[in-house]
């Protein structure tokens, strides 16, 4: 967010072997990044496959900043968790054995707790919202560079993971009582867990991976993600009804090592950030075109959409912001992000 003054051969298998191997994988030199006559390689985790739109938007701003700066700069984008999982590649960056990564919200809440203030419900309205406050500067830095001093982290911005709904097998939910004794997976988090809680629900944390078969065998009742996720995992075929609670503006982040960002000439930098901010721009524009192709994939093979009784959830979740936002900072952030808010569900 500031704007301040060869490819390594088996880095999968390293990273596959923990942090221990981490030395063996950074090598850059930080007084030569960027110089004339040579390729500064710069390695970025993804946990999407390359048709998500996070790769395309990606895989494009590093072909741009390559051209840009005539093959001074490359970033090589390893997607499908080819660096590790999201935990793993966040200590790689940390340690510096890769120089970036996307990681979800709920990894940052791990290393300072004030970044559930974005992954909160009720704190974004929309898509908009989203990424107009993401891009404020002002009102982010503090926040974003966190983790700079301490873990060698900077946060420069983020892709939306679009808004998260529930979905389950045995008919619509209207109303938080129509969730009482189903099982929701969630994502690992605290806050996450009392979310379903609070819309009505028995919250079970559970691998990404495991989903399908959970609620296809009954162990689930249903889960929560967005329209996008719902498709492409196939959670259509055995959690057919889809409800629009809109209950979250999912966030994913994108880190990098702290010191490479200072390293970087002030020329370099700029269109960096340049680069990336119209990455931003791309992914937004590529999730909104997914989750309309989403909905309709989803409506051809049967899915039901289900409009809710949105009233009755806002009230039902509104106790998260007073049990979550523990500091004065949190708050203070939190009321921020909300008076950002200017588009039509503004309160």
């Amino acid at each position: 967010m500031r704007t301040r003054a060869p490819a390594v051969v088996g880095l999968l298998a390293a990273a596959s072997l923990g942090l221990t191997a981490c030395a063996d994988l950074g090598g850059l030199d930080l007084e030569s990044v960027g110089d004339e006559g040579k390729t500064t390689y710069i390695k970025l985790a993804l946990n999407q496959a390359e048709t998500h739109p996070s790769y395309i938007a990606l895989a494009n701003l590093s072909d741009r900043f390559e051209e840009a700066t005539d093959g001074r700069w490359k970033i090589e984008v390893f997607p499908n968790e080819q660096l590790g999982s999201q935990q793993e590649v966040l200590q790689f960056v940390k340690s510096g054995a890769i120089e970036m990564a996307i990681v979800s919200g709920t990894q940052l809440e791990n290393m300072n707790k004030d970044f559930q203030v974005l992954n909160m419900p009720t704190t974004f309205s929309s898509i908009e919202h989203q990424m107009n406050v993401i891009r404020d500067q002002d009102l982010m830095e503090p926040l974003f560079q966190s983790l700079a001093d301490t873990d060698n982290i900077s946060v420069i911005g983020g892709f939306t993971q679009g808004t998260r709904n529930l979905y389950t097998s045995d008919g619509g939910v209207v109303t938080p009582a129509d969730l009482a004794g189903q099982k929701i997976r969630v994502q690992e988090s605290a806050m996450h867990i009392r979310m379903i809680e609070l819309m009505g629900g028995s919250a079970t944390p559970l691998s990404y991976g495991e989903v399908y078969t959970a609620i296809q065998s009954g162990v689930l009742d249903g889960a929560e993600n967005n329209e996008v996720s719902y498709v492409t995992q196939n959670h259509h075929e055995v959690a057919r009804f889809h409800s629009n609670t809109e209950h979250l503006v999912g966030l994913d982040y994108m880190v990098m090592r702290d010191d490479l960002l200072d390293a970087m000439d002030d020329a370099d930098r700029e269109l960096f950030l340049q680069e990336w901010d119209a990455a931003m721009d791309e992914h937004t524009d590529l999730w909104n075109s997914e989750t309309d192709a989403a909905i309709e994939r989803a409506k051809a093979s049967g899915a039901e959409f289900v409009q809710v009784d949105e009233q009755a959830f806002a009230e039902a979740l509104a106790p998260i912001r007073d049990e979550f936002l523990t500091n004065d900072f949190q708050r203070g952030l939190y009321d921020a992000v909300r008076d950002a808010d200017t588009g039509e569900n503004a309160s």
